[in-house]
């Protein structure tokens, strides 16, 4: 399987993974000094993506990826994309659309999410 082919399995095991909440597979994704910049702004870790899945503060219901660019440069692979988010973050019900940049590194270990950052681009209204 071509690197970019891989990505593309990667990122749809992921978002997966999210909407089912099996954060054993999202433990396996992510490299453990990943970086997180959540769209209002706030730095996390991947132990606190993790704490926040297992807490059950992070429940999505929907997370559709569409819009998806892939760059590949040499062993590292870019991804941007549109993400529609449903659920809720702690008490906060969200309903909306998110561009997305995910950072994926070839490591020992296989390709690993090392750096993630969200923005908001449009909330529904009904």
């Amino acid at each position: 399987m071509d690197k970019r082919s891989h990505i593309i399995e990667l990122e749809k095991r992921l978002l997966e993974a999210f909407s089912n909440k099996d954060v054993n597979v999202v433990d396996e994704l992510l490299h453990d000094d990943a970086i997180f910049v959540y769209p209002n702004g706030q730095m996390v870790t991947k132990q606190n993506v993790l704490d926040n899945y297992r807490s059950g503060n992070s429940a999505f219901t929907t997370i559709v990826a569409t819009d998806q660019v892939i760059n590949i440069i040499d062993s590292t692979a870019v991804v941007s994309m549109n993400l529609q988010l449903r659920g809720k973050y702690y008490d906060q019900e969200i309903s909306s659309q998110f561009k997305y940049i995910r950072v994926w590194k070839e490591c020992s270990g296989g390709w690993k999410a090392i750096a993630v950052s969200g923005v908001p681009i449009k909330t529904d209204t009904n």
